[in-house]
């Protein structure tokens, strides 16, 4: 355990933005297991629904530093990709 104060501190940030991150990334994968079970059952209507959610799911996250944003256009491409396959 840290003795100085500014290092306690740091510990009790830490521990908060790690616990907002693990929500964010959360929330993240939530919505990209949305689009997957909508692309896996063939359902154009909702897997554009629930990408036009994930887009700006992921969005938010970068926008807040969770993700750098090339990741963060990997899942959008991945995800429009997927989508789009359907036909």
């Amino acid at each position: 355990m840290a003795n100085i104060k500014s290092a306690k501190k740091r510990i009790l940030v830490t521990r908060t933005k790690a616990a907002r991150n693990k929500s964010i990334k959360s929330a993240v994968k939530t919505s990209i297991r949305k689009v997957d079970a909508a692309v896996a059952q063939k359902d154009k209507a909702a897997a554009e629904a629930a990408l036009t959610e994930a887009i700006s799911t992921i969005s938010k996250a970068t926008s807040k530093g969770v993700y750098h944003k090339n990741n963060c256009a990997r899942k959008v491409s991945r995800l429009t990709k997927a989508v789009n396959s359907i036909g």
